[in-house]
């Protein structure tokens, strides 16, 4: 029978037309919960695109997770692993403070990699995935189907200064202004 991770890694499979991924591991700073890992695709979803995933957020709790529980995704273009890398830290050291909820805004601290002056990311729907693909991943051990979902959240790099009008404006007004979500060289767009 197929463990919950190789459920994941299934459905991942999937998604890549299996394309073998990189596997970096993050090590956990969580008393009782396991690494984070982070599955790296380069040249996904097309040339000169890096994509990369997490699991092991999903593993933790949060009293906001009632229809399944969030794993990461990212897509941008760049050739980085410092990309996906991030959205991997973030999940490891936010796990059970915050939910990874639509329209959250996370920051590093610093840039994210040499390439951007970005400092965090925004979350919402993963623009790289069909919402099949995305929403009600289930890895539930068999005869117990539908009893743990996972869903795929996305991470979109944002400067500080969008950070900042996301959670003064909301989303929704910074979702609509004029900006490449893939471009982790892009000047603010707000």
């Amino acid at each position: 029978m197929p463990s919950r991770v190789e459920r994941y890694l299934a459905h991942l499979d999937h998604l890549s037309g299996g394309v073998e991924p990189l596997f970096q591991p993050i090590e956990s700073t969580k008393p009782g919960l396991k690494r984070i890992a982070v599955m790296i695709y380069k040249d996904l979803p097309e040339p000169g695109y890096i994509t990369g995933f997490t699991y092991g957020l999903s593993l933790g709790d949060h009293p906001d997770w009632r229809l399944g529980r969030p794993e990461l995704c990212i897509s941008v273009r760049s050739d980085k692993i410092d990309w996906p890398l991030a959205v991997g830290w973030l999940a490891e050291s936010l796990r059970g403070q915050c939910p990874f909820s639509y329209g959250d805004t996370l920051r590093l601290g610093g840039p994210v990699s040499e390439e951007t002056a970005m400092t965090g990311f925004v979350i919402f729907a993963p623009a790289v995935l069909d919402r099949e693909d995305f929403l009600g991943i289930d890895v539930s051990p068999n005869k117990h189907e539908g009893h743990d979902l996972i869903n795929i959240a996305g991470c979109y790099p944002i400067h500080q200064v969008e950070s900042q009008f996301i959670r003064e404006n909301g989303l929704e007004a910074f979702w609509t202004s004029d900006w490449d979500m893939y471009d982790v060289t892009r000047p603010p767009a707000v």
